[in-house]
């Protein structure tokens, strides 16, 4: 139950699904960086580096997060990332130390967040595939239900209802197949270092095995790289993706607006169901107000923006990086998909 006496994002309690909240909970976040710590120190001991009673220990205690306690360190040190590390050495007094060995803050923040969109993604996939399913039994139901089609908002021709749906799945199949194509082909930052030239991993493990080494942690994350990287991964990649998201708002925004022009009584050929105890109006209950079709226009319009602000973040990451993206990025990335329920 959220708590009502401070501010509450409306993303963590009121409009995204149950599966989005996890995925973008900070106890999902971390257990991804622990993640992340896991697999470095799990191929470092095949380079000899840790050892294995090292490894045991980090596996042994991977999954108990202790949050209360690394945002007390992080009030002391200001660096959330390195709170949750230091929390993590706590519970592994052997391996503590060996922690992130090599590795520099973006090594281990980078790669969860591109496994988070890609977990995201799918839940997006499946539910627009859900969608689409329903539509298509709508279209071949309503196909021969005859409505006036409008041009100009003006009367027209005759067409028919299974038609007029057959449009809006369209544009839909269009963004499941962008939406797909976008995941397949999503990547890692990988283990590069602090300006991306894997400097002082190749100190570690030798510059003639810096390839192998990056490519068993990739198997163990199941996550492709990155080949070229600065201390971050592209953030083109995360402007693909929000445009993506942005251009199937446009479809759910199109059905939605459709849908509430013919609720209006002065059409009335549709509308969206209204239960038996629902309240249309404080002051006028005899209407049926729109309120899930307002819903969508309302969240897609915020949707429409996030693309500009991922523009931002990639054309103004300055030489090897700049951290003016991160408070947005712990926002945006989350908001531009977080309701698509």
């Amino acid at each position: 139950m959220p708590d009502f006496d401070n501010y509450q994002f409306p993303f963590s309690w009121r409009y995204a699904s149950q599966e989005m909240r996890q995925i973008w909970s900070e106890s999902n976040k971390r257990l991804l960086w622990r993640k992340i710590w896991v697999a470095l120190a799990e191929t470092q001991l095949e380079f000899g580096l840790v050892t294995p009673l090292q490894v045991a220990e980090l596996r042994q205690f991977f999954n108990r997060l202790n949050i209360p306690r690394s945002f007390h360190i992080e009030n002391e040190i200001h660096h959330d990332l390195m709170a949750e590390l230091k929390t993590f050495a706590e519970q592994c007094p052997t391996a503590g130390g060996i922690i992130q060995l090599g590795a520099t803050s973006t090594d281990i923040e980078d790669n969860p967040d591109v496994l988070r969109i890609h977990q995201a993604l799918t839940l997006i996939i499946t539910k627009l595939s859900k969608l689409l399913a329903l539509f298509s039994e709508k279209i071949s139901e309503w196909a021969d239900i005859p409505i006036i089609a409008f041009t100009h908002l003006q009367p027209a021709e005759p067409s028919t209802l299974g038609y007029r749906f057959a449009f809006y799945a369209q544009d839909l199949i269009s963004d499941l197949q962008e939406l797909r194509r976008l995941q397949a082909q999503l990547k890692g930052k990988g283990f590069k270092g602090a300006v991306g030239t894997g400097a002082a991993y190749a100190d570690l493990v030798g510059k003639h095995n810096l390839d192998l080494f990056e490519n068993q942690i990739s198997q163990r994350l199941g996550l492709p790289f990155f080949t070229i990287t600065n201390q971050t991964y592209p953030r083109k990649q995360d402007f693909m993706v929000t445009s993506a998201l942005a251009g199937l708002g446009v479809s759910l925004y199109k059905f939605a607006f459709d849908l509430r022009l013919l609720q209006s009584p002065t059409i009335g050929e549709l509308s969206e169901p209204f239960s038996q105890h629902q309240v249309g109006s404080s002051a006028m209950p005899f209407k049926r107000n729109p309120v899930q079709a307002e819903k969508i226009d309302s969240l897609a319009r915020l949707l429409s923006t996030m693309p500009q602000v991922a523009w931002q973040n990639a054309a103004h990451s300055l030489l090897e990086r700049t951290l003016d993206d991160s408070a947005n990025r712990r926002t945006s990335s989350a908001r531009s998909i977080s309701w698509l329920r």
